[in-house]
């Protein structure tokens, strides 16, 4: 079996934990709960070629990126860039930190999401925002921890990403 870590990082309040839980437990609380820090958790993907654990860094959210900490991305096989599509400012914090994570560890395989996508009556970000964002690869997918929207294929996405890669020699 193959192991895999990955990170979800972006803007403060972007909905990562929330997509976290729906994705490794299948549930949604409204209650907004801060990360400190960062949060751990583990799930296994069945795939044809093996099944894959991920292990999953949620990193707490930040807008001041100094802050991040270069440890935190250490031997990351790949990571999602979340931001939230009713907050514009988000998209910079997230370019920022994609700069950041590719300076340090390199280009790994990202797949980038506009979360929130229910709420489609407070939309903010453009497409072409969304666009920026990831220059020269697929736009950022369109997710909803909420009603599940996109979840599990923004996952599923950056795991075939990081197992069709070449592994270093």
């Amino acid at each position: 079996m193959i192991q895999k870590k990955i990170c979800i990082l972006g803007a403060f309040a972007v909905g990562k934990t929330s997509l976290v839980s729906r994705y490794v437990s299948s549930i949604f609380s409204e209650k907004y709960l801060t990360t400190v820090g960062v949060k751990i958790d583990k799930k296994l993907v069945a795939r044809p070629g093996g099944d894959v654990s991920l292990v999953i860094w949620d990193l707490a959210g930040e807008d001041d990126i100094v802050r991040v900490r270069r440890s935190y991305f250490r031997g990351a096989s790949g990571y999602l860039l979340v931001v939230d599509g009713t907050r514009p400012n988000t998209v910079e914090t997230a370019a920022l930190l994609r700069d950041r994570i590719q300076g340090q560890v390199g280009p790994i395989p990202c797949v980038a999401l506009a979360n929130k996508a229910d709420l489609t009556e407070e939309w903010r970000v453009t497409d072409d925002e969304l666009a920026d964002l990831m220059p020269g690869r697929r736009a950022p997918l369109r997710t909803s921890a909420k009603t599940g929207e996109g979840v599990e294929e923004a996952f599923r996405q950056l795991v075939e990403l990081m197992c069709d890669r070449p592994q270093a020699t």
